[in-house]
């Protein structure tokens, strides 16, 4: 079992970093330490970094991992969107990067009681931060059947979001759904039988991950506090994984950069963008073949940079 977190697009996250040059840098989204290890040793000796997460579990075995580079290194148990806050409280202000890496790790995945996968049987848990109270649980046994299938569609782009969401309810009113195979089992069942390129609960299991967390408001709020906090010059680095997270960057680096995000039809601008940030990737960059077959999972990646103006 895989017991170390491979970093996604390490050699892009560093270069587009300038993590050589040195200075403050803070990791959004720290989980095992990959990109963190890697940008404090490029940048030695006088780099240091900031490594939030909401996982606690996750920053235990990151201290491990980062424990040589001493106090040029501080991590925080918080949620990206209090980035600001966070940073602030650590005087980290005008840094010279910023990486939010938004995938969860097979460190993650592969911890049946968090309940992430539906490969493994498990609680319906879901919880980045355990002390939190919202859990998959109580959405699939106490929501609406019409607020279910609004997260199945939204967050998971589910086209089965009503069927499953109908099937949840009339089978929680035998028993309550506990376990992962239990919604598993429902979303395999809305579809049917036959192959499919996905499993059939992959889109609903991401869909309760997101709501159980926040992740696409939590981002949207991060974003703008990432901007302010770097120097002019400063980098913004986010690796994607999905269409929804990559969407909100990609508009707030248009909107940044000076481009009308307004909706087709309207006769007159009203978003009236600034210009703050300059595109560095016109397309996003996306793991080359000899990295997905080391680390399969880093096949759907996207990796955007953006630098302050």
């Amino acid at each position: 079992m895989q017991t170390r977190h491979i970093p996604v697009l390490l050699p892009h996250v560093l270069e587009a970093l300038r993590a050589d040059t040195g200075g403050r840098f803070i990791d959004c989204t720290v989980n095992g330490g990959g990109h963190a290890e890697g940008i404090l040793a490029q940048s030695s000796p006088g780099g240091r970094l900031l490594g939030l997460d909401l996982d606690p579990f996750a920053l235990e075995r990151c201290a491990e991992r980062l424990r040589r580079f001493g106090d040029r290194v501080l991590l925080a148990h918080q949620n990206f969107a209090r980035l600001l806050a966070a940073a602030e409280s650590a005087g980290f202000r005008a840094v010279n990067g910023i990486i939010f890496d938004l995938g969860m790790s097979s460190l993650q995945i592969g911890q049946p009681q968090r309940g992430f996968s539906w490969q493994q049987e498990g609680p319906l848990d879901m919880r980045m931060d355990p002390t939190q109270a919202l859990t998959a649980k109580a959405i699939v046994n106490t929501w609406r059947q019409e607020e279910i299938a609004d997260v199945l569609w939204e967050y998971g782009e589910e086209r089965h979001a009503r069927r499953i969401a109908r099937r949840i309810v009339a089978a929680r009113r035998t028993r309550p759904l506990t376990t992962v195979s239990d919604v598993a089992a429902i979303a395999q069942g809305a579809y049917g039988g036959g192959k499919r390129r996905i499993h059939p609960a992959t889109r609903t299991f991401q869909a309760l991950r997101i709501a159980v967390n926040g992740e696409l408001d939590n981002l949207r709020s991060a974003l703008a506090h990432a901007r302010d906090l770097l120097a002019t010059g400063g980098r913004l680095v986010i690796i994607a994984f999905h269409s929804l997270e990559d969407r909100i960057v990609k508009r707030f680096f248009q909107r940044a950069a000076g481009r009308c995000i307004c909706p087709g039809g309207i006769p007159q601008c009203v978003c009236n963008p600034q210009v703050t940030l300059r595109v560095l990737t016109r397309k996003p960059i996306r793991p080359d073949s000899q990295e997905c077959a080391r680390n399969p999972r880093s096949r759907s990646a996207c990796l955007r940079v953006a630098e302050r103006v």
